[in-house]
């Protein structure tokens, strides 16, 4: 990377959105107001996705997203499908991106697996919110990159033409 390109052009570089350009200095703001502020916000997941990619623990927020996302299948063939990839993605032992969760979850989740519903991924979600809440989302507010966003937004309101 040269002097010229700041970090934080080459992290959102590669985002599809240009989610960047389209945040707004009072929502990053609010989002160290609490961790449901910010993932609840239009734009705070993808952003807060993007740190945690540099923490390597991305895994989590796309974990609890993939459940908001599941609980909103009313099919139930599809949910039995997306229950079961959600369970080889993330619960199953050496899952590619396996949450840490604890064992009675897992054996509650798998119980589940043959005719799940809405809510049999809940217990994991809560408790994978929690882990983020206590962890990375307070070194998401103290990170560089989390405050170079709000100077970025601050000063010129948006992303240099370097960039």
């Amino acid at each position: 990377m040269s002097p010229n390109t700041c970090w934080l052009c080459m992290t959102f570089r590669a985002e599809e959105n240009g989610i960047i350009s389209k945040v707004s200095l009072d929502e990053v703001l609010q989002w160290s107001q609490s961790f449901e502020k910010l993932i609840t916000s239009k734009h705070g997941p993808m952003i807060y996705k993007t740190y945690l990619k540099t923490e390597h623990s991305d895994e989590n927020i796309e974990f609890w997203l993939a459940c908001e996302a599941y609980k909103k299948i009313t099919s139930q063939r599809k949910r039995i499908y997306v229950a079961r990839k959600l369970f080889t993605n993330y619960i199953q032992p050496q899952a590619p991106k396996e949450i840490n969760i604890d064992s009675p979850v897992k054996k509650s989740i798998v119980r589940n697996l043959q005719e799940p519903t809405e809510s049999c991924f809940d217990e994991a979600q809560r408790v994978v919110y929690m882990h983020m809440e206590r962890d990375s989302y307070p070194r998401f507010l103290e990170s560089k990159f989390y405050q170079q966003l709000k100077y970025r937004l601050r000063t010129d309101n948006n992303i240099p033409s370097v960039c």
